[in-house]
């Protein structure tokens, strides 16, 4: 049985930056679709969509900004809090 010690027995997610591959993946074609759009139609709205997926997946030990969204509206907002009156 091989044991890689680089990268995390090499099972670690694929990080490019401060955004996981997908993500910059997807970033880059948005941001070129969002130019051609700016260019040619005088559009804005799609380059600040990008700008807000963008924001929303910077990745920080394993937990994105969308991430920590949700987890504050689940706790705060859907989820029943227990509390208990001495």
């Amino acid at each position: 049985m091989t044991q890689y010690l680089y990268p995390q027995n090499l099972k670690a997610t694929a990080n490019l930056w401060l955004w996981g591959l997908r993500d910059f993946a997807i970033l880059g074609i948005a941001a070129l679709l969002s130019i051609v759009c700016m260019v040619q139609f005088g559009f804005f709205i799609p380059a600040a969509a990008t700008l807000c997926y963008g924001f929303l997946t910077i990745r920080m030990d394993e937990t994105t900004v969308m991430d920590f969204i949700k987890y504050a509206i689940r706790y705060f907002i859907t989820t029943q809090q227990y509390y208990e009156w001495r």
